[in-house]
């Protein structure tokens, strides 16, 4: 659907939200063998997002929370991403160190235990995310770009184009991935017609490379920091393999443990929400509140969720 623009359209999102979510949820139960009325509570993403694609979940949510007499839990988007690597077979245990990277955040986080998230560093404008997509954009690729230059990046050298790896070397641990996508635009400009199938995957790879770098050694010096001997990596760019091998070879060699959610709890699910969501009934159940009138929060501080 979002193929045609080169990302999400708000008004299309919400839209097919609503025509697909009641449909998703009679499968899921049908999978699940759990009847509607036997469910103890419904989890629904509170924020951050799209404030429409919010709404869409939320009323459905209250909707069906007000009919069966069942509590609502609002659940942080990137909670249930932070905490998606306990739906692994081998999940680790807490305190952790971990990195968050997706399409609209970079950040890292030291968790000490469930609802308890100290913010080490995060992203000052795009995310890894965002510069994967928009550099992929930028060499003509598809959408969701990130994938795609991946796998372009595999036929490339890195080598190729030097490419900036902002605020690598600074003395905090934020991140900036704006510059380099104004360096690769410099780059595809530059080259003009010039720019081959192979110029492209060599421009690809040199993005990757610059992005798993800053990616990679911001990880690591919050790792010395913190001496945490557990690091999770969460969130749709933790598919990425090279920044997989790149943490595994630095991490591993201090010993330190390095936990992956597989693949499909890497992106967006409906799974990590109800971890996040039971989870959250279990450790607070005043945090769960009768179904009526509801709000989203499409800016929402991870660090306070329980003031919201």
């Amino acid at each position: 659907m979002h193929q045609a623009y080169g990302g999400v359209v708000p008004e299309l999102a919400s839209r097919d939200h609503i025509r697909r979510l009641l449909p998703l949820t009679d499968l899921a139960l049908k999978q699940a063998g759990v009847r509607l009325d036997q469910v103890d509570a419904i989890a629904y993403t509170r924020g951050p997002g799209l404030a429409g694609a919010l709404l869409v979940g939320a009323g459905v949510a209250s909707a069906l929370g007000m009919a069966l007499g069942k509590p609502l839990i609002g659940v942080h988007h990137l909670e249930g991403h932070l905490l998606s690597p306990l739906l692994s077979k081998q999940p680790p245990a807490f305190p952790f160190l971990a990195l968050l990277v997706s399409g609209g955040h970079t950040m890292l986080l030291d968790v000490q235990a469930f609802g308890q998230y100290a913010l080490l560093g995060e992203t000052v404008d795009d995310a890894a995310g965002e510069a994967f997509d928009k550099s992929a954009k930028l060499l003509g690729l598809g959408y969701p770009g990130g994938p795609e230059l991946a796998r372009l990046a595999a036929f490339g050298n890195p080598a190729a184009f030097d490419l900036p790896r902002p605020k690598m070397h600074s003395p905090d641990l934020d991140f900036s991935f704006a510059g380099l996508k104004t360096a690769v635009l410099t780059r595809v400009r530059g080259l003009g017609s010039n720019l081959c199938e192979q110029a492209r995957a060599d421009l690809a790879a040199a993005a990757q490379e610059a992005i798993t770098d800053v990616l990679v050694h911001k990880t690591a010096r919050a790792q010395q920091a913190t001496k945490r001997r557990s690091v999770v990596v969460a969130g749709g760019v933790g598919a990425n393999r090279q920044l997989r091998e790149k943490l595994a070879a630095t991490l591993s060699a201090r010993g330190v443990a390095l936990f992956f959610p597989e693949l499909e709890w890497c992106t967006d699910n409906g799974a990590m929400i109800a971890l996040a969501g039971a989870l959250r009934l279990q450790a607070h159940p005043e945090a769960a509140r009768a179904a009526g009138p509801f709000d989203v929060l499409p800016r929402w501080d991870l660090t306070q969720i329980g003031a919201a």
